[in-house]
């Protein structure tokens, strides 16, 4: 018998962490990734920016999201399908400059 295991339902807020432990995962092994939601108001997630308390916690929040999504979008090997609205995300920028 083959059990299959229901669809986990995620808020957004969830979803706006990558799924899969990506640093895991090395570079190119993933055969597609889908990085969804990536508004301005989800990537930076605005609540961890309204909590930062000076300039330079601010600066490591942007870096470490931004590291996060870099790691999420190199793990695709032959496709990578990136998703957002408008405003979307400052992060789209560093994407079209990479040319990942």
């Amino acid at each position: 018998m083959v059990r299959i295991a229901a669809p986990r339902i995620t808020t957004p807020r969830a979803a706006a962490r990558p799924a899969v432990g990506s640093a895991a995962v090395p570079p190119n092994s993933v055969k597609a990734i889908v990085v969804m939601a990536c508004d301005d108001d989800v990537l930076p997630l605005q609540e961890r920016i309204e909590t930062v308390a000076d300039e330079s916690e601010l600066d490591e929040v942007h870096d470490t999201e931004r590291n996060l999504f870099y790691v999420a979008c190199t793990r695709a090997r032959d496709r990578l399908l990136v998703s957002g609205v408008q405003p979307a995300s400052e992060f789209f920028a560093d994407l079209s400059a990479k040319r990942v």
